[in-house]
């Protein structure tokens, strides 16, 4: 897997961001099944930055957390069977590494800051969640039909459902994050995979 870091703002992260980021976009893969190795590009940015891009693209003249760009026009979340239609190989896949181009993460530091501050909780854990959450929207899930975003919701409220990950120092904290914001049951009050992640907590 090829991730493409850049980043263009001024604010130290203060943890080790290329690496954690890496489990987070590779647990994401791993649970949404999917069967390709993947490139994917992260870039960091300022709250005026990400502005900028979204009045570009989304006419919208605001700063925002986080913004994604998939390149993969699923028919469905997750379903990867246009990927195996004549056209795919030009269309998706890079033709030197052969790997899926899944699209463009843009993260605000800047605002992820301000979050993680309104949230009590590190500044790495809110990247870990705007990153698993824009993983989401390069796999196909979407928060604009309400059928989709009870989706998206469900697959968020499994991460907050598990609170209080700061204890964790090592780099599993990002990947459980991960873990809580895609992994879910319909049965929200009985979900087995925050019984397994308890142990992190």
């Amino acid at each position: 897997m090829t991730i493409l870091m850049e980043d263009e703002q001024e604010l130290d992260i203060g943890f080790d961001y290329e690496n954690v980021l890496r489990q987070v976009i590779e647990k994401a893969l791993e649970l949404e099944k999917c069967p390709y190795e993947c490139e994917v590009n992260v870039t960091f940015t300022d709250n005026e930055g990400i502005r900028n891009i979204n009045r570009e693209f989304r006419e919208l003249d605001v700063p925002t957390d986080v913004l994604s760009f998939p390149m993969v026009d699923y028919e469905a979340p997750a379903d990867y069977g246009i990927l195996e239609s004549d056209d795919a190989l030009a269309m998706y896949f890079n033709p030197e590494s052969g790997e899926l181009l899944l699209g463009d993460i843009v993260i605000s530091v800047e605002r992820a800051f301000e979050q993680a501050e309104n949230y009590g909780h590190s500044i790495k854990r809110e990247i870990c969640f705007l990153t698993a959450h824009s993983m989401l929207h390069l796999l196909g899930y979407d928060h604009m039909e309400d059928e989709e975003r009870i989706v998206m919701e469900k697959k968020q409220e499994e991460f907050e459902a598990a609170e209080t990950v700061e204890d964790v120092t090592d780099e599993s904290v990002c990947e459980d994050a991960a873990v809580r914001t895609i992994k879910w049951q319909a049965d929200f009050l009985n979900r087995e995979v925050f019984w397994q992640l308890r142990q992190y907590l």
